[in-house]
Formats: C-alpha cells, sequence, structure tokens
C-alpha cells in the first residue's frame, strides 16, 4: 500500500493539472491556403522554347566568370548572409539542447563560525558546541522538462524553419550579387561598343572636314561647310569624352561587390569580350516559381516558423511538468566524503499551470496568430512579386530583342544613306548639307544600336533573377 504522503502528493499534482486543462482552449488555427497561380506568363514566348536559364547570364565572358567567382568568395553582402545561417544554426541547437536532460556537478568547501549566545545563556554546561566548522560537499544533479504539451518541439521546429529561411536568403544574396556583376560587365562591353561605333562617327566626320576644306581652298565651296563637319566631328568627341566618367561608376560598384580593388576589377573587365549571343527566353510556368525563388522561399519557411511559434505560445495554457533528482556527498571532514553516512540524495518533480494570469497567456497567443497572418500576407506578396518580376522579365525580353531589331535596321539603313549622299555629292548631285544630315543621322544610329543590343542583354539577366537564378536545385546557400 502506498504511503499516505505520496498519495497526497498525487492527488494534488492532478488536481493542478485538472485546473491548468481548464484554462487551455482550443487551439489557434489559421487558415493559409497557397496563392492560385494563372496556368502560364501572359509575356511568355511559345511553351516549347527549349534553353538553358543559365544561359541567360554572360557566361564565357572571361570578365563576368572572373568578378563573379571573386564576388562568391569574397563579397561581404554574402559572407553576412552565410553568418546569418551560422546564427540561426546556433539557436536551432540550443532549441534542441532544451529537450534534453540538464546534468550539473559542483563541488564546495564552506567554513562558518557560529555564536553561543545565539542558543541562550541557559544552555547547559555538560553541552559543548563546536563553533567553527568546515563541510566539504560534492553533488552531481539532473533537472528534465519531459515537455508533455510538445512547446521545445514546437520551439524546435520554429528555429529549424529559421535556418531554412536563413538558406533562402543568402540564396537570393547569391543571386542578386550574380545579376549585379552580370549587369556591370554588360554595361563596361556596351561602353565598349559606344565607344567603337562613336570612334567611327568621328572617322566619318573627320573625312568631311578634309573634304570640305579641299573644296574651300579650291574655291568651290564655303568655309561654312568645314566649320558645320568640324562640329559634328566635336559632338561624337563629346559623347567620347564622357565614357570615362560611366566606366568609373561602373569600377567603384563592383569594387564594392566584388570587395576587390579598382585595378584587379579593371584587369578583369579589359580582358577581351567574345562574340555575345541572345539567347532565347526559356520556358517556364508560374508554380516553378514557388520552388525556385528564395525570396519565396524564405517567406515560405518564416510562415512555417511562425506557425511552430504559435504553438509553442498556445503551449503555455498547459501544465508544464519539471523532473529532478540529486546525488551527493557532504562531510564535515575530507575523509568523512568516503563514508556511507556522507551520500546525500533527493528525487523531485514539480508541475506548474497556469490558474489566473488575467489574459496574459491570451494576449501572447492574439499576437502570435497575427504574427503568422503577418508571415501568411508575406508569403503572398513574395509569391506574386516573383510573379509580377516574371512577367515583367519576358516582356523586357521581348522588347528588347524587338528594338534591337529595329536599331540594327536603322543603322544599316542610316549608314547606306550616309554612303549614298556621300557618293552624289562627290558626283556633284547633292548639296553638303545633305551630305552632313545623312552623316549626323547614321553616327546617332551606331550608338543607339550598342545601347540597344546591352538593353537586350540586360533583359536577360533581369529574366534569370526573376525565373529564380540557374534553378540548380541548391537554392539554400549553406556556410
Amino acid at each position: 500500500m502506498l504511503p499516505m504522503r505520496f498519495l497526497t502528493a498525487c492527488s494534488a499534482l492532478a488536481l493542478v493539472a485538472t485546473v491548468g486543462g481548464c484554462v487551455a482552449g482550443p487551439a489557434a488555427k489559421i487558415e493559409t491556403p497557397p496563392p492560385a497561380l494563372p496556368a502560364s506568363f501572359a509575356y511568355a514566348s511559345a511553351m516549347d522554347v527549349s534553353a538553358n536559364v543559365a544561359a541567360l547570364l554572360p557566361q564565357g565572358d572571361p570578365a563576368f566568370d572572373d568578378l563573379s567567382a571573386l564576388a562568391l568568395s569574397d563579397a561581404p553582402s554574402l559572407a553576412e548572409a552565410i553568418a546569418r545561417i551560422d546564427r540561426a544554426q546556433a539557436t536551432a541547437s540550443r532549441a534542441g539542447a532544451n529537450r534534453m536532460p540538464q546534468i550539473n556537478g559542483t563541488a564546495s568547501v564552506q567554513g562558518t563560525r557560529t555564536n553561543p549566545a545565539q542558543f541562550g545563556a541557559n544552555f547547559p554546561s555538560t553541552i559543548t558546541i563546536d563553533t567553527e566548522q568546515v563541510s566539504y560537499g560534492a553533488s552531481l544533479t539532473v533537472a528534465w522538462d519531459p515537455d508533455l504539451f510538445g512547446q521545445l518541439r514546437a520551439q524546435e521546429r520554429a528555429a529549424i524553419a529559421r535556418i531554412d529561411a536563413a538558406g533562402a536568403d543568402a540564396a537570393g544574396v547569391r543571386i542578386a550579387l550574380l545579376a549585379e556583376v552580370a549587369g556591370a560587365v554588360i554595361d563596361w562591353r556596351t561602353l565598349a561598343a559606344r565607344e567603337a561605333a562613336l570612334e567611327e562617327d568621328v572617322v566619318a566626320a573627320e573625312t568631311l572636314v578634309t573634304l570640305a576644306e579641299i573644296r574651300e581652298r579650291s574655291g568651290i565651296a564655303p568655309g561654312f561647310d568645314r566649320v558645320r563637319a568640324e562640329t559634328t566631328a566635336e559632338a561624337s568627341r563629346s559623347r567620347i569624352a564622357a565614357l570615362p566618367g560611366e566606366r568609373a561608376q561602373l569600377i567603384g560598384r563592383l569594387v564594392a561587390l566584388t570587395a576587390q580593388s579598382a585595378q584587379k576589377v579593371r584587369a578583369a573587365l579589359n580582358q577581351p569580350a567574345p562574340d555575345t549571343a541572345q539567347p532565347a527566353a526559356p520556358a517556364s510556368v508560374p508554380s516553378d516559381l514557388l520552388a525556385n525563388r528564395p525570396d519565396v522561399l524564405a517567406a515560405a519557411a518564416r510562415l512555417a516558423a511562425s506557425d511552430a511559434d504559435l504553438y509553442a505560445t498556445a503551449a503555455q495554457r498547459f501544465p508544464s511538468l519539471d523532473l529532478s533528482a540529486a546525488l551527493g556527498l557532504l562531510a564535515f571532514d575530507i575523509g568523512g566524503l568516503f563514508e556511507t553516512d556522507a551520500i546525500t540524495e533527493a528525487v523531485g518533480g514539480s508541475l506548474l499551470a497556469p490558474l489566473l494570469d488575467f489574459g496574459r497567456i491570451e494576449a501572447e497567443i492574439d499576437g502570435a496568430e497575427a504574427d503568422k497572418r503577418i508571415a501568411f500576407q508575406s508569403y503572398r506578396a513574395a509569391v506574386f512579386t516573383a510573379l509580377g518580376d516574371a512577367e515583367a522579365g519576358y516582356g523586357l525580353v521581348a522588347a528588347a530583342d524587338r528594338a534591337l531589331t529595329v536599331a540594327d535596321r536603322e543603322r544599316a539603313s542610316s549608314d547606306r544613306s550616309a554612303r549614298l549622299a556621300d557618293v552624289r555629292y562627290r558626283a556633284g548631285l547633292s548639296d553638303f548639307l545633305t551630305v552632313l544630315d545623312a552623316r549626323r543621322s547614321a553616327d546617332a544610329s551606331g550608338e543607339r544600336a550598342a545601347v540597344a543590343r546591352g538593353r537586350a542583354e540586360r533583359a536577360r539577366v533581369i529574366l534569370w533573377q526573376a525565373l529564380g537564378g540557374d534553378q540548380s536545385g541548391q537554392q539554400a546557400v549553406t556556410p
């Protein structure tokens, strides 16, 4: 038959558990239905296009290859994102450790001195009191929360979900970093193409200047023709003079992205450029964004973490059980530590249940419910942001390709018109003003074609980033 004291203790624990269970209402439930996405992109080309997403980047360009490798190895933004993964992993490790028993060991030496007067003036003289005493002790204690209602498990799930979110954030930083480097390299190559086109314009304008000078000295043309030809040449030279400033801005941006010196960045950019191609926009469907976009994956992980946080907060309404045990030694001399009488032991348990907290736990639950709704709306925003980016990316590629085609045709037509005007002028069939106007039109078309080609390449980088990068299946970045 169990001792009465044990039965009384069990009855008290049962009463606390019962009363604590009475304050626990139904578990909070917030619906998070997946957003409805269209079956296809409105601005995408035919879905049978066979193209590699990675081909949208300027791969094969030695400048991009070198600078992207440098950025991925030493960029501060990516290193910071990876450090956040380490922080999230440490938090998850701590949450997992909280579910395990905690074992502590202690050793102590304590000296005390007692005043006999505290026992009264009439203390029997036959009894002596040791007023100075030294005690020696050692103990091993164990404490454990069995997590009856899953609060600690929910906290661990939330921490693990935040590791996934940090990894997806780092993948997003990686993709943004590569896109920035690719854009800067494309802009650098575009500047080179613009400079080449403008230098051709200067050569053509100087040819007109020479021709006007010859005709002026021969007395068959006014000096004003030479002045107008020189003005055309100076206009092209002024545009060339502005290009170094744009180059300096690009180098400064790449220094910040790669954490390398300007000299190293410039050396990489000055490598010969390969022949550029305009790859077709790859086929994709909106549902792919849910698995490929790091920002969507991060938002989904944070939504899962908020769900686990809500469960852990709601579990506060239930009783918590703490078990503890201690085994130790206590003696008043060193030799006594090894005697049987020095052994001390204790076993206990406590059950804590909220009885009347005046709405504190319910307020925390309301806050956790609001956090989950916020996380869900952030997830929806990330999904539709990805959808909008992809639609815009496909539209930009299509529009940029059309603009490039028109710009190339314009340049070819303007060059042909300038050549014909020059031939007619030399044959005496047209005046110098006609030649000059045709030359100005050809000059502008060359630079516009170079800019259009750069925009077409830039549009492909934007689409690459909008589709979630290279879709290699390694969206999360690990330290």
